[in-house]
């Protein structure tokens, strides 16, 4: 018997991650965003001193859609650095991004 959550269905515009939660798309979340707020979540995403959660608090965007724009926007090597240095900072202080 197949179980709940294969049979997830999303509403208009979202998709469906791995743990059968909504979604927003990378091109949903592009229309809603104009490129103003686009460059403010990027410059708040490669501050030290903006968190995730004010971005979200701000934008209204989760940390994989900030990641998902950083990734879009980002040339592959700036984002890999962003990654790491993200990463990094976040083991070793418990409140950073």
């Amino acid at each position: 018997m197949p179980s709940e959550s294969n049979n997830k269905i999303a509403p208009s515009g979202m998709a469906v991650n791995k743990r059968g939660e909504a979604t927003r798309t990378s091109a949903d979340m592009d229309k809603k965003l104009s490129p103003a707020d686009i460059s403010e979540i990027i410059e708040m995403a490669l501050s030290d001193h903006a968190s995730f959660d004010s971005i979200r608090e701000v934008h209204g965007i989760r940390e994989t859609e900030v990641k998902a724009l950083m990734r879009k926007n980002l040339k592959s090597g700036s984002y890999k650095a962003w990654r790491k240095r993200v990463r990094t900072f976040s083991d070793r202080r418990e409140n950073y991004k």
